[in-house]
């Protein structure tokens, strides 16, 4: 080959790695401004539907975003745990219908998934996001027999804001107990980046959300830490300005010295996305969050059959 041709060669390459570098950058920025419409189409051209199928669609109020998706695999003849998510968005945006990428990624872990919605800005505001929460677990025990789930095997989780409402009603007794729902029922509850100590309201998303709440403290996911408390593993990225990591090591402590069950997980690399990110194709290739998810749930099934597993019956000895 020529020395022109090498040249030649040699720009083509920086062209390829400088088109490839522009477009990963453009499609960093297109996941901040509109992540989630964005990972669920990513996630479907990558990682293909992995025969993960929606199954329901349902809604529990008269609001749009009083939604209800129901995802399943392949059914195994036994019924399956089931695991609520709940979106996030600053209590202002968000859609169930963007995070089938979240279904994606747990169905095959063994899961039903139910992708729950709730009512957003002036319409939600506390506690009227905290009620639909309850609303959707209510629904969920209630229906979930119906599509392989097991309605006594519920985990619940959520990101960000969408963390802040499983959080609050796994921990305040009165919101699942107005839908009639035992107070401690939740097999487990999984926090993605969750804000659980913020007051004072110091940004506009929480001052919309809170700012007419009668007793702010009420409000607060660490004023109701107990004993009783379903066990709860808490998940932040270290690099996360949106929702410091501080909300989940705080809430964790508390947790734990009321004595109950909590775990921590912070994740040095990730920011306030970056940990929903790596629940879709093609960044769960690296499955560190989800192999975490997947070991806080099965410890707790395990123990859980161990619990109910019938006691042995001591052999007695021969007498002469």
């Amino acid at each position: 080959m020529t020395q022109k041709g090498r040249r030649r060669m040699v720009w083509t390459f920086i062209a390829i790695v400088l088109v490839a570098g522009a477009a990963w950058a453009a499609l960093q920025f297109a996941i901040a401004r509109n992540g989630p419409a964005v990972l669920d189409i990513v996630d479907r051209v990558t990682g293909g539907n992995r025969e993960v199928e929606l199954v329901h669609q349902a809604t529990f109020g008269n609001d749009p975003f009083q939604k209800i998706r129901v995802y399943r695999g392949a059914t195994s003849g036994n019924p399956e745990p089931v695991l609520i998510f709940i979106h996030g968005g600053s209590w202002r945006s968000g859609n169930p219908d963007n995070y089938g990428f979240v279904a994606r990624a747990l169905v095959p872990e063994g899961f039903v998934v139910v992708l729950a919605g709730y009512r957003l800005g002036a319409d939600g505001e506390f506690p009227g996001m905290v009620r639909d929460a309850a609303q959707a677990v209510a629904w969920t025990k209630a229906n979930a027999a119906g599509f392989g789930g097991d309605p006594d095997t519920i985990f619940l989780s959520g990101h960000s804001a969408g963390a802040y409402n499983a959080a609050m009603i796994a921990l305040d007794p009165q919101w699942l107990a107005d839908e009639g729902v035992e107070a401690n029922m939740l097999a487990g509850v999984i926090g993605l980046a969750g804000p659980y100590d913020f007051y004072p309201f110091d940004t506009d998303s929480t001052k919309a959300a809170f700012g007419d709440a009668p007793d702010p403290l009420a409000t607060q996911p660490v004023n109701f830490a107990r004993a009783e408390a379903s066990p709860m593993l808490l998940m932040t990225g270290a690099k996360d300005t949106t929702v410091k990591p501080r909300n989940s090591r705080v809430l964790a402590e508390t947790l734990t010295d009321a004595g109950g069950m909590a775990q921590l997980e912070i994740y040095k690399a990730f920011d306030h996305s970056g940990i929903l990110t790596a629940l879709a194709s093609p960044w769960r290739r690296d499955a560190a969050v989800i192999d975490r998810i997947t070991q806080f749930t099965d410890a707790i099934l395990a123990k859980r059959r161990a619990d109910t597993a019938p006691a042995s019956v001591p052999v007695q000895p021969p007498t002469r």
